[in-house]
């Protein structure tokens, strides 16, 4: 199983972003490293949310939300955190941990 991670942001996030893009960009960076986010980024033009697949387990997208400067630093508004039963596509190939 595999899990997103949502997040709804404010109205002026892109003006907002800037000073935490760094912070937010290594913690994303090193979820890659150790294998539990596969993908993420912002949906819209211009960006009122934002999407992040992690894999294999939801405890990984949540601690990345507690950590995440634009979560701490309320650019995000509302996150949530849901199962993904992936079934095609690089994703899908994670053994499920169950």
């Amino acid at each position: 199983m595999n899990y997103l991670l949502m997040y709804d942001f404010v109205p002026d996030y892109v003006a907002r972003r800037a000073a935490h893009r760094d912070e937010h960009l290594a913690l994303c960076r090193q979820a890659v490293a150790r294998g539990e986010l596969a993908a993420g980024g912002a949906v819209g033009d211009p960006p009122e949310s934002g999407l992040l697949l992690f894999l294999g387990a939801a405890v990984h997208a949540e601690n990345f939300a507690a950590a995440d400067p634009y979560v701490r630093h309320g650019l995000v508004t509302r996150w949530q955190v849901k199962p993904w039963n992936t079934v095609v596509g690089i994703a899908a190939l994670v053994p499920n941990p169950l």
